[in-house]
């Protein structure tokens, strides 16, 4: 296995991707709605149709090939625990939507996401979030 990502380069993956599907969804969102909106309700529907981007986007990144174009940047991975293998199938979609899908819950979902992302900065050995450990990945060095 290869050594283990560090957190700011996972951190970094992160905003790149968020920024490469939440420029191009903003755009067409906004397009479609006739501009940004405060409306609750509005703005509950951009969020979904972000997160529903993003969770296909890493969904489909993560099972073929282990690496979203921010991990590709960073050159890091995404890999089975057992063995190191791209996360093919189901474990791929499965870390995604622990990682997307929360976020559609109001008030909760964002302390869930927020324990999310901060348990890779207490956990031991593999240094794995929440998404991590309920699909069995980790994220390491990209070859």
């Amino acid at each position: 296995m290869p050594p283990l990502a560090s957190r700011g380069k996972r951190l970094l993956a992160r905003i790149i991707d968020a920024l490469i599907v939440g420029i191009p969804v903003g755009l067409v969102v906004g397009l479609a709605e006739g501009g940004y909106s405060t409306n609750s309700g509005q703005t509950y529907w951009q969020q979904a149709v972000y997160t529903l981007v993003y969770l296909i986007y890493e969904g489909l990144m993560l099972t073929t090939s282990g690496q979203t174009l921010g991990k590709k940047l960073m050159r890091i991975r995404v890999g089975m625990l057992q063995n190191g293998a791209v996360p093919a199938g189901p474990p791929g979609w499965f870390r995604a939507a622990t990682y997307s899908l929360p976020a559609l819950v109001p008030c909760i979902g964002f302390l869930f996401w927020l324990v999310n992302v901060l348990f890779c900065t207490w956990d031991q050995p593999y240094h794995q979030c929440v998404h991590d450990k309920a699909a069995r990945t980790v994220v390491v060095a990209a070859d």
